[in-house]
This record gives structure tokens, C-alpha cells and sequence, in this order.
């Protein structure tokens, strides 16, 4: 029995869903170092707003006009473009 098949679906594998999945990790994970008081952010839930503050673990999110939700550093998904 041939372990070539195997290894050959374990690099298309590897290259095809494993490799991109830790760059994405990697990629959010540097976003997520690189926050900062005035971003403009969009959560894991869809809240968009701009940070006032920044913990070791969390940030504090103004969604309106004094309204504030600390969320997770983690619940960041994306980090809008300064306009």
C-alpha cells in the first residue's frame, strides 16, 4: 500500500485551508495589537463605532453620543479605514 496518496492530500490540505486560516489569525491578531483611542471599528456582532479606550484586554466602543459597550479586544473583526 502506497503513502504517497496520503501525503499529497495532506499538502493539498495543509496549502488549501490550514496555511490560510493562520494567516488570518495572524493578520487579525496584529490589527487587534495595532488599536488605538479615535478607531473606527466594527465588532463580531455587527456594532459599529469608534474607540475611546483601550485595555490590556478589552476596549471601550462609543456606538452613539454617550453611549459606551466595552467589548472584547477579540470581538474586533475589523478596523475601518481613517476617512
Amino acid at each position: 500500500m502506497s503513502i504517497a496518496p496520503l501525503i499529497i492530500l495532506f499538502v493539498i490540505f495543509y496549502f488549501l485551508l490550514i496555511r490560510p486560516q493562520q494567516k488570518r489569525a495572524k493578520e487579525h491578531k496584529q490589527m487587534i495589537s495595532a488599536l488605538q483611542k479615535g478607531d473606527s471599528v466594527i465588532t463580531s456582532g455587527g456594532i459599529h463605532g469608534r474607540i475611546t479606550a483601550v485595555n490590556e484586554d478589552s476596549v471601550t466602543v462609543e456606538i452613539s453620543e454617550g453611549v459606551r459597550v466595552k467589548v472584547s479586544k477579540e470581538a474586533v473583526t475589523v478596523r475601518k479605514p481613517q476617512s
